[in-house]
């Protein structure tokens, strides 16, 4: 089966295509040098998005129709002012767009951006212009908000119901899960059975604090969620509006990805870490690990990831299934790259040279 592999670096934005053949190949990078933070591609017009995170220079979004071969730069997400009077007028967290950190396509070509700090947005119009979602940047909660690993809050999971586009599932690190039924306009808090164990016990169970690290939806069955918590491994099979923490699995349940088996509702596939303090493979093993039963077990798969002195970390973006769970990929933070044509239970690398890789795209 042919396949299209896009990869999000720190070093530009690499196209990798598998053949008729079987074989992969990896082309050279658009935006060479420039960190790429997200990608995303509308199935219906065939249009490309390319995020960067340019320092000094901002934010920059591009926009490609003819798979990359050109490339124009259209508006990036952006902050009103930040108001003068008023309740938010001493508000601690920038009013300006560091980072683009999630972006998606609905079927009917709206875009939404999630980004750093915590604000969502959307486009109607293919990036010319885009919508803050007020309702949800003006929470008073907000202020309870804060970063993990970041100075401030960030959104990092955008999820579209694929049954109605105006039901929005979103991830926050560290502000809990949210979600809104209409289009953005009203939210709610939906972190209910998460366990903070970085709070205080008093604190742990706050859904205003919960950090999940990523979220992923089946597909099939879109009110199965997973997520990957800073604190363990969660599932919920009513839409996310409970969250049930799962068996940690060996060698460890901390760590950043998840991907969501597309037909499946039982199975999910895992990247894990050492722990929070040690962002690196247990025992130098990389592996993937895999539940086919809703969490209650899981298993290791390592045949063909390196198996000693490995030093990988994998991001939340970087871990993705094809849309029919059969093929999978991997990327690490120092530049391996490897795909699974047999639903994760073993590997081969592409590349163990490219730069550090922030997000895949895999169609």
């Amino acid at each position: 089966m042919q396949h299209t592999l896009w990869i999000g670096s720190r070093k530009g934005l690499f196209v990798a295509e598998r053949g008729p053949g079987g074989g992969w190949s990896i082309g050279t990078p658009h935006f060479p040098g420039e960190p790429v933070t997200q990608f995303a591609a509308d199935a219906g017009s065939g249009t490309w998005y390319a995020a960067l995170r340019l320092g000094h220079f901002g934010v920059k979004l591009h926009k490609s129709s003819d798979r990359g071969a050109s490339w124009q730069e259209i508006a990036a997400p952006a902050f009103p002012p930040k108001p003068d009077d008023g309740p938010w007028k001493d508000d601690p967290t920038p009013w300006s767009v560091d980072l683009l950190w999630s972006l998606e396509v609905a079927p009917d070509g709206t875009l939404w951006a999630g980004c750093l700090p915590a604000g969502l947005f959307s486009s109607r119009d293919g990036g010319a212009s885009w919508q803050l979602a007020q309702g949800l940047w003006e929470r008073p909660e907000r202020r309870e908000w804060f970063g993990g690993g970041y100075d401030h809050a960030g959104i990092h999971s955008v999820l579209i119901d694929p049954r109605d586009a105006r039901h929005l599932t979103v991830g926050i690190s560290c502000g809990g899960v949210w979600q809104s039924y209409d289009g953005g306009a009203g939210w709610t808090c939906t972190s209910d059975g998460m366990e903070a164990d970085y709070m205080p016990p008093e604190r742990r169970g706050d859904p205003l604090i919960q950090d999940p690290h990523r979220i992923a939806q089946c597909r099939s069955q879109p009110d199965v969620l997973w997520c990957q918590h800073h604190s363990g491994m969660y599932r919920s099979h009513d839409g996310g509006l409970r969250w049930r923490r799962i068996a940690a699995p060996a060698p460890s349940e901390f760590g950043f990805a998840v991907a969501a088996h597309p037909g499946d509702a039982q199975r999910a596939w895992f990247a894990p870490a050492h722990s929070d303090a040690r962002r690196i493979p247990v025992d130098g093993r990389l592996v993937v690990n895999e539940t086919r039963d809703g969490g209650a077990s899981f298993t290791a798969h390592g045949p063909g990831l390196p198996q000693q002195d490995a030093y990988h970390l994998v991001y939340r973006h970087a871990l993705v299934a094809s849309g029919d769970g059969r093929t999978l990929a991997l990327g690490s933070t120092t530049g391996g790259l490897w795909v699974s044509e047999d639903e994760g239970a073993s590997w081969q690398c592409l590349s163990r040279d490219l730069p550090p890789i922030a997000a895949l795209r895999l169609g």
